[in-house]
């Protein structure tokens, strides 16, 4: 899910879809309108999911996608290669992947209570409460 949004009011820190994918912006440059031109974006954003570098260059009125972040909380039940867990509204069971960040792997175990974030009908490990 995602929302459409003029790039010009985009910030350092917001989210926005590049090439189908979710990413954070990293570096934001905007230029001022010329006597023959708009307003030019030029932006720098990571992956949220696969961390690759993506840039966008567009006028400041035109349109952009910025996706939807769920942010929700659930208890581990179960650790493999996925983290299964249950959603402490809907009761859920939600398979999430491990997450990369080692201080954050030794710190799930099962009966803990974790939040995660579903963007675009994926999920991400975010921090243990």
């Amino acid at each position: 899910m995602s929302k459409p949004t003029d790039m010009g009011s985009l910030k350092v820190g917001h989210n926005v879809i590049i090439d189908g994918e979710p990413c954070r912006i990293v570096e934001l440059e905007k230029s001022k309108p010329g006597k023959h031109g708009s307003a030019k974006v030029r932006l720098v954003a990571i992956g949220i999911f696969d961390g690759v570098k993506r840039s966008m260059v567009g006028p400041a009125d035109s349109k952009v996608d910025v996706p939807i972040v769920e942010k929700r909380s659930g208890q581990v039940v179960s650790i493999g290669d996925v983290v299964s867990i249950m959603d402490s509204e809907s009761l859920q069971i939600v398979e999430v992947p491990l997450p990369q960040d080692e201080s954050l792997r030794k710190k799930i175990e099962p009966g803990v209570t974790v939040e995660y974030w579903t963007i675009m009908g994926r999920h991400m490990l975010v921090s243990v409460k």
